[in-house]
């Protein structure tokens, strides 16, 4: 094949997708840490299905508007940091062919260096032995090819594929992690699939089966009863009642939806307020919400005319969570939730629906998980372009997100406030007990089993131990012997541990550490058996 069409490009990565789901579980067992982390094959499949949808949606006879539905699908979509830097290798990709009538040859191969590109540029920070290596190592063979002569789409595919594989392999020979691990990059083995799919497209491939997966993290889902009162009141709506009505409906129950001169006020129980919100709000401009407990709700909804009224405070706070009592502290520190974290990486969509679903003309975000930095970024860029300010406090865990929110007010200034928010989450110690989801030899602790319980202090395994309350006894020995200025230790655990449990082990921290205040709360993310914040 000489060249791609817009419609031949368009089902090329159509194909591609499919061809990469073949691959995502393969992927996801990969990540290289013993604990369950964002699926960089799930995180990057999601984002290549929201590509298709778009591709879907466009004119696929014209290039513009395919290497748009590229360069947006994948943005809005983009889940985890594997995901977000896809979303900028596909940018990159379109800006290069989106004013030519077709691909060829030698354009594939400049859009794949222009894709490269604007992966790096992206990262503050870029990290060889990745997903960048790997994109680098593509772009470099399709050059190549087409300095020998290439002149075929599958003979720069083929190039392309050949020197990513090369660059792949030497991996973990650039982190010391992936080389203890024994693994390749899992976020760079998902772009050569991807790529291999392209190949395939043009080639008639027929998807192949399905590697045999031996060990892999799997996703984690919560079932709760309905338990928050939510309320909204939006102005400017175009659609119709009964549409808002329908698209609230499988929320919750005790619905009531009424509306007036462009106005439409909601009101529903649901365990779900902030995804409620967030697909509301696309449907007009949000001027007030409220999500209480049922036992703390108003009994009745507020004025629609009267709410509407009222200015909202200059600031808002969104944050990334999970666990119905972390939830619950940060809803009670007055912050919107977009519901995800570990495993569940939210996509710059949620986090974007967050920010516009918030009256307050400048929102605070804090992502509270290092695969969700990026995507909270790119989502503040879209948000400001739509006239919100956004700042973006990188938070890496939910323990530097809950020390910064303490400092939330709505009447504040956001820039000052987010600068004292960062100084908040420095001090911030995060401690989170869990079990290896693989073997593995981690350096600073040796041999982990899978099933074994582990304790990481800010992100990093710390500690083995026979039990979860060892583990966190020992996090806090290490760290509080060497540190006398912190005052109280927050602790949520899950519903697994029972209430005998958690109050011996408060009594041996109490009596270990007499000038601790030690504050405890059911609901801690699914994951953890203990996570607590010291302060």
């Amino acid at each position: 094949m000489d060249k791609w069409s817009p419609e031949a490009l368009a089902d090329a990565f159509r194909f591609a997708t499919d061809w990469f789901a073949v691959y995502v579980e393969e992927v996801n067992a990969l990540n290289v840490y013993p604990v369950p982390d964002g699926d960089t094959g799930t995180n990057m499949h999601l984002t290549l299905q929201s590509v298709r949808r778009e591709l879907d949606l466009c004119d696929n006879t014209k290039m513009r508007e395919v290497a748009r539905a590229l360069a947006y699908g994948s943005l809005l979509g983009a889940r985890g940091n594997s995901g977000v830097i896809l979303s900028q290798l596909l940018k990159g990709f379109s800006e290069a062919i989106k004013r030519s009538p077709a691909v060829t040859p030698e354009l594939l191969a400049e859009a794949l260096e222009a894709g490269a590109q604007s992966a790096y540029r992206a990262v503050m920070k870029p990290v060889e032995g990745t997903i960048l290596t790997v994109a680098r190592g593509v772009a470099e063979g399709a050059q190549q090819a087409v300095e020998e002569g290439a002149a075929t789409i599958e003979a720069v595919l083929a190039g392309a594929i050949r020197r990513g594989g090369e660059l792949l392999e030497q991996t973990p020979e650039m982190l010391p992690v992936l080389k203890t691990a024994g693994v390749v990059d899992a976020g760079g083995k998902g772009y050569l699939y991807l790529v291999e799919g392209l190949e395939g497209f043009v080639l008639e491939k027929p998807l192949p089966e399905p590697p045999k997966i031996e060990k892999y993290a799997q996703e984690a889902f919560e079932e709760e009863e309905y338990g928050y009162c939510t309320e909204f009141l939006m102005e400017d709506v175009k659609e119709p009642i009964e549409k808002i009505r329908e698209l609230v409906a499988p929320f919750g129950d005790s619905l009531l939806v009424v509306g007036a001169e462009g106005y439409v006020k909601g009101h529903i129980h649901t365990n779900e307020p902030d995804a409620l919100l967030a697909t509301v709000a696309r449907y007009g401009k949000m001027k007030r919400t409220k999500v209480e407990d049922m036992s703390e709700q108003h009994s009745e909804i507020l004025s629609a005319v009267g709410a509407a009224d009222e200015a909202p405070p200059p600031t808002g706070l969104v944050a990334v969570a999970s666990g119905w009592g972390v939830i619950k502290a940060f809803r009670g520190l007055g912050a919107r939730i977009v519901a995800g974290g570990q495993t569940q990486n939210p996509s710059v969509q949620d986090i974007l629906d967050a920010i516009k679903s918030l009256p307050n003309p400048e929102v605070i975000v804090l992502p509270n998980n290092k695969n969700v930095i990026l995507a909270a970024e790119k989502a503040a860029e879209l948000a400001e372009k739509e006239g919100k300010k956004v700042y973006v406090v990188p938070t890496r865990t939910l323990g530097q997100g809950l020390a910064a929110a303490v400092l939330y007010a709505p009447e504040s200034d956001a820039a000052g406030l987010t600068e004292e928010m960062k100084e908040a989450a420095a001090h911030a110690v995060t401690f989170e007990v869990t079990r290896a989801s693989r073997d593995a030899v981690v350096e600073e602790v040796g041999e982990v089993s899978e099933g074994q319980v582990i304790g990481l202090r800010d992100g990093k395994l710390t500690v083995v131990a026979d039990d979860p309350e060892e583990a966190l006894l020992n996090l806090l020995k290490l760290t509080l012997d060497d540190a006398d200025d912190y005052e109280i230790l927050t602790l949520f655990h899950s519903p697994a541990v029972e209430a005998e449990r958690v109050q011996a082990l408060v009594r041996k921290i109490e009596a270990a550490y007499e000038d601790l205040d030690v504050e405890v709360h059911a609901g801690g993310p699914d994951l953890y058996d203990y996570l607590a914040v010291l302060e």
